[in-house]
C-alpha cells in the first residue's frame, strides 16, 4: 500500500521538534506540504528538507490553505495551530474531506468543544476520521502504570504534582499566543490537559473523577491569567485525591501517584516506581517513550488504514480532558466552589 499523503498545518516549535520527525518516522505517511500564516515560519520548519510544498497566507495566489486542502493527493492533515484558531480550521479540513489529527486541547472551552463534536456528527461522514492528539495515552510508562494499578486491588487515594517555572526567554514562553493568551487558563490550559488525561488514564473508566474544588492564583506577573491551581478531587465512588499544578513556581515536580491496597504506583517522566506492600521499590524505565508523538502519529495512521478510530484519540475522550481542566479553573474563579464533572456531551 502506498503511503498516505499528509500535510501539517502549523509551523511552531512542537511541529519542528515532534510532528515533523514523527511523520518522517511513519512509513504509512508521506509528508506533502506544510502550511502556516507566514512563509518564513514554514521555511524555518522545513530547513534541510526537500520535496515538501510550502503554503502560507503570504505566499500569493495558489499557495493558501484552501488550495492545499483542495489537493487530491493529500488525504490527511495534522493541525497544530494556536488554541483559538483550531476549531475553525478543523471544520474547514473536515469539510474538504481530509482526515484530521488535531492537537490538544480539543477547543478553547467546553462549550466550543461540544459544539464542534455535535457539528461533526451532523455534517461529516463517519468515514472521515477526526482524531485528537493526546500523547500521554501512547506512552508505555502510563499504560504500564495503569496495568500495574489493576493488580494492586482497591484504589485508596491519588495525587497529581506537576510544578515548574515557565520563565521569560524560554522557548515555550516566547510564542506570542502563549505569552499574551486570549484563551482561559494560559499555560494551565495548554499544558494542563495532558495532566488531567494522565490521572484519568491511571484511574480508569470504572470510577471516574466526579467532583473538583480548587483554588487558583497568578504567582508570576508574566503568566496571565493564572499559573497555579491546587484542588481536591473525588471520584464517583468516593475515592479522594489532590492535584497541584503550577507553571509559576520554583518547585520542579512531575509525579502522578495512586495508592492501592496492595501498594503504590508513581508515574514520572519515562519511569514508573512500584512499591508493593512489604517489598522494596521496583523501578521500570521507558526510554523509548520520549514525548509519545511518534506513537500517536503511528496510531493515527493505523486508524486510517483500518478505517476505525483509535479509542485513545476520540474527540469525546479529549472533551473529558478539557472538562476536568476547565472545571478546575472555574472552581478557582469561584473561590473553591465544588463543581461536578459530567464526562459527556
Amino acid at each position: 500500500m502506498a503511503p498516505i499523503g499528509i500535510a501539517i498545518l502549523g509551523a511552531g516549535i512542537f511541529v519542528r521538534e515532534e510532528h515533523m520527525p514523527a511523520v518522517e518516522a511513519c512509513k504509512d505517511f508521506e509528508l506533502k506540504a506544510v502550511y502556516s500564516r507566514s512563509k518564513k515560519s514554514v521555511e524555518s520548519v522545513l530547513e534541510g528538507s526537500s520535496g515538501i510544498d510550502i503554503y502560507s497566507d503570504d505566499s500569493g495566489a495558489g499557495k493558501d490553505l484552501d488550495t492545499l486542502l483542495a489537493r487530491a493527493d493529500i488525504k490527511a492533515v495534522i493541525i497544530a495551530l494556536p488554541i483559538l484558531v483550531q476549531p475553525e480550521i478543523i471544520k474547514k479540513a473536515l469539510l474538504a474531506g481530509k482526515h484530521v489529527l488535531s492537537e490538544k486541547p480539543i477547543a478553547p472551552d467546553i462549550a466550543a468543544a461540544r459544539e464542534l463534536i455535535k457539528w461533526r456528527q451532523s455534517n461529516i461522514s463517519p468515514s472521515i476520521n477526526w482524531s485528537v492528539a493526546e500523547n500521554v495515552r501512547f506512552c508505555e510508562a502510563w499504560r504500564f502504570g495503569r496495568r500495574t494499578i489493576l493488580t494492586l486491588g482497591r484504589i485508596l487515594n491519588f495525587s497529581v504534582d506537576v510544578s515548574c517555572l515557565v520563565a521569560p526567554g524560554g522557548k515555550w514562553y516566547e510564542t506570542e499566543w502563549r505569552k499574551t493568551p486570549s484563551h482561559q487558563g494560559g499555560f494551565l490550559l495548554d499544558g494542563g490537559v495532558h495532566h488531567t488525561a494522565g490521572i484519568m488514564l491511571l484511574l480508569g473508566d470504572e470510577d471516574p473523577i466526579e467532583k473538583v474544588a480548587a483554588f487558583s492564583a497568578q504567582v508570576q506577573s508574566h503568566l496571565p491569567p493564572v499559573d497555579t491551581v491546587n484542588a481536591a478531587l473525588r471520584t464517583k465512588g468516593g475515592v479522594t485525591g489532590w492535584l497541584a499544578m503550577s507553571y509559576g513556581t520554583t518547585f520542579d515536580k512531575f509525579e502522578f501517584s495512586v495508592a492501592c491496597e496492595g501498594g503504590v504506583v508513581v508515574v514520572t517522566r519515562g519511569k514508573v516506581f512500584v512499591t508493593r506492600v512489604g517489598k522494596p521499590v521496583e523501578e521500570e524505565l521507558f526510554p523509548n517513550d520520549k514525548a509519545g508523538v511518534v506513537q500517536e502519529v503511528e496510531g493515527f495512521a493505523q486508524a486510517l488504514i483500518k478505517g476505525e478510530a483509535d479509542q485513545r484519540q476520540t474527540p469525546e475522550l479529549a472533551l473529558k480532558d478539557l472538562e476536568m481542566l476547565e472545571k478546575l479553573l472555574v472552581s478557582g474563579q469561584q473561590d473553591g466552589a465544588t463543581l461536578n464533572i459530567t464526562g459527556g456531551l
